[in-house]
């Protein structure tokens, strides 16, 4: 399945170990606190249980989108949308 996953949590420590675990389960960063990618069910609902665990529901979210791949291919791109050096081919040609 297609997801975003954006956050905005306050402890490095806390965001660290989640930006781990989406690259982990097999999401690409297409910003400092924007993830997307292709995931299997069973691994997504990995990273949910993880962030939940670790983040501060006061002070901290986490965002998980899913999304159809004709809905994905849609997204309008603007500027400097993603950051090359840290997105592959792979993700790019999604939004072809």
């Amino acid at each position: 399945m297609l997801v975003w996953c954006i956050y905005d949590i306050v402890e490095d420590k806390v965001r660290k170990k989640i930006s781990d675990k989406a690259i982990e389960q097999g999401l690409y960063r297409v910003q400092k606190s924007v993830f997307a990618g292709n995931i299997d069910s069973n691994l997504l609902d990995e990273l949910i249980i993880y962030s939940e665990d670790l983040i501060n529901p006061d002070d901290d979210s986490v965002y998980i989108f899913p999304m159809c791949q004709e809905d994905f291919k849609k997204i309008e791109l603007l500027g400097q949308a993603f950051n090359k050096a840290k997105v592959n081919d792979e993700l790019q040609s999604l939004f072809s």
